[in-house]
């Protein structure tokens, strides 16, 4: 079952890609394209690549004008042919090869990594998985991992916990110290935990939102250490996916749990120690306030 969900995967994901740029009619040559970039090893990278060129090429040819009859088939008939044809002769005569040879040169240079290099690297990318939350630098990193799923799976071996470290950092945070946070902010805590068990980095952003500057630094080490146990253990991730519902498909289990959890308790840690309790925050608040409405008092009386 995983195995034909992965062979499935990257045709899906090439069409989807162009689906997303030029809607139904892109659909059927991003995924043909990226089935045959795949063919000749371009693999994940290549059916990224694929489903951009698929979505814009069906695009230019939405602009070719059309008689009224012909409009009425294109979008089931001609521009998904067209597209498929100028895609398919791409990816054969173009740019299969090179995505193919740009993809084995980063294999080759993947693995003769170890060691210390295996630990920077895991920092980098579990920091970078981490630091965003889903947004642009955590698609970098993951993208990055997930290109090379197929044939370097220890690199989704560790991404796939930093990618799941953030929610489960702050939904352990505010078990541990629940008194730090409201009650709403409990509330998010046990949605974030769901969420980062299925691998949904998201989670944690109700609580980057509102205390950038102490969840930030906090789900980054978290993220940082995770990876690291994941690339040092040699964890494999078959899945271009994080969390624990993709434990089915990793190999080295335990420490995959393990990286989680050192990950998780990490951010839980550093976060509360960062953290106020919450009277105290409440307290910091009002002082604030009474501070600000003496000075406005002040200056009325004194007439300025």
């Amino acid at each position: 079952m995983g195995i034909a969900g992965f062979t499935l995967f990257v045709p899906v994901l090439g069409g989807y890609i162009a689906y997303s740029i030029a809607d139904r009619p892109a659909l059927a040559p991003g995924m043909i394209g990226a089935y045959l970039a795949n063919q000749v090893q371009a693999g994940f990278l290549g059916a990224i690549i694929v489903g951009f060129i698929a979505g814009y090429v069906v695009l230019q040819l939405k602009r070719i004008p059309l008689s009224n009859k012909l409009k009425a088939i294109s979008t089931y008939f001609i521009l998904p042919i067209g597209g498929t044809f100028i895609v398919s002769a791409l990816v054969i005569w173009v740019i299969g090869a090179p995505i193919a040879a740009a993809m084995e040169a980063m294999n080759n240079g993947l693995q003769g990594m170890a060691g210390a290099s295996k630990a920077v690297l895991g920092v980098i990318l579990g920091g970078m998985t981490a630091f965003d939350m889903g947004g642009p630098i955590n698609k970098v990193a993951t993208l990055f991992a997930q290109t090379q799923v197929g044939t370097q799976p220890w690199l989704m071996g560790g991404v796939g916990i930093a990618i799941c470290v953030p929610p489960l950092g702050m939904f352990l945070a505010t078990l541990l110290s629940p008194k730090r946070y409201t009650p709403e902010e409990r509330e998010a805590g046990k949605a974030a935990g769901i969420m980062g068990c299925i691998g949904i980095t998201e989670g944690a952003i109700p609580f980057a939102a509102a205390d950038p500057v102490r969840v930030i630094p906090s789900i980054v080490v978290g993220g940082m250490v995770g990876n690291v146990v994941g690339f040092m253990f040699n964890v494999l991730n078959h899945a271009p996916w994080g969390g624990l519902i993709v434990l089915p498909v990793v190999d080295g289990r335990l420490f995959y749990i393990a990286g989680i959890a050192a990950g998780a308790l990490t951010t839980a840690l550093m976060v509360n120690a960062l953290k106020k309790p919450l009277h105290q925050r409440q307290d910091t608040v009002a002082s604030e306030e009474d501070d600000s409405w003496n000075l406005i008092l002040t200056k009325q009386y004194s007439g300025e």
